[in-house]
């Protein structure tokens, strides 16, 4: 068979139309002038060559998986590197992929069977990194939790790390370090603010109050009257 470069009076690499192809030894259409040759043919083949690839051709391409269980473990397994995540917000992760919900629900749980999810842990050390290293309250912490999806009896139990004693000498050692930055204000705008603070943390207004008012007085301050809710 004549290879497609070896057509008489063709120029090498040049693609012979129709008419060469019915009758390779008779006259050829000038170049330009035959079908299969001119800019639009040109522009109609690289048409076609773009338009071949499908979506999916593309997606293997790249080598992401087309199975739904297969996309839902590769996202899950992204999303966990490097960071802990609770089942909910592996979920809805998956969702915003539109990864089918029977799929998703086979890998979660999957993930929670080896260890990869475990909400009970996340809490935990969730609790233990934003009180040591935030000052949180258990409240604040309970919130936190919540938005996380955790469900309550978790969230119970990992608050009930921190007891009342506990929580009490954080909420001082947050107000020895914001009581400097507030000399030189009036009494009432310091127990205003640093109240405050401690209320943006989760602190109850009763231990609010008690702790700004114990460190206040010992700068030898007059505290009366500072038991007054703020």
């Amino acid at each position: 068979m004549t290879r497609r470069t070896e057509w008489p009076g063709t120029e090498a690499g040049a693609v012979p139309g129709p008419e060469d192809a019915a009758e390779p030894s008779g006259d050829l259409p000038e170049p330009g002038r035959g079908a299969g040759f001119g800019e639009g043919a040109g522009r109609r083949s690289r048409s076609r060559s773009r338009s071949s690839g499908s979506p999916s051709s593309s997606r293997a391409e790249k080598g992401e998986p087309r199975d739904p269980v297969e996309q839902a473990r590769a996202l899950c397994l992204r999303l966990l590197t490097g960071t802990p995540r609770t089942r909910k917000q592996l979920a809805d992760a998956l969702r915003k992929k539109e990864i089918p919900d029977e799929a998703a629900e086979e890998v979660l749980s999957r993930f929670e069977d080896v260890g990869l999810i475990d909400d009970a842990a996340f809490a935990d050390a969730w609790v233990e990194s934003r009180h040591h290293g935030r000052g949180l309250a258990r409240r604040a912490l309970v919130r936190e939790l919540r938005t996380k999806g955790v469900d309550p009896t978790v969230i119970d139990e990992a608050v009930g790390q921190l007891d009342h004693e506990q929580e009490e000498e954080t909420a001082r050692e947050l107000v020895a370090r914001k009581l400097r930055s507030t000399r030189g204000l009036g009494r009432d705008k310091r127990l205003r603010r640093l109240a405050g603070m401690l209320a943006r943390k989760g602190y109850g207004e009763g231990m609010a109050l008690r702790v700004v008012r114990q460190a206040i007085e010992a700068e030898g301050e007059d505290t009366e009257g500072l038991d007054e809710p703020f």
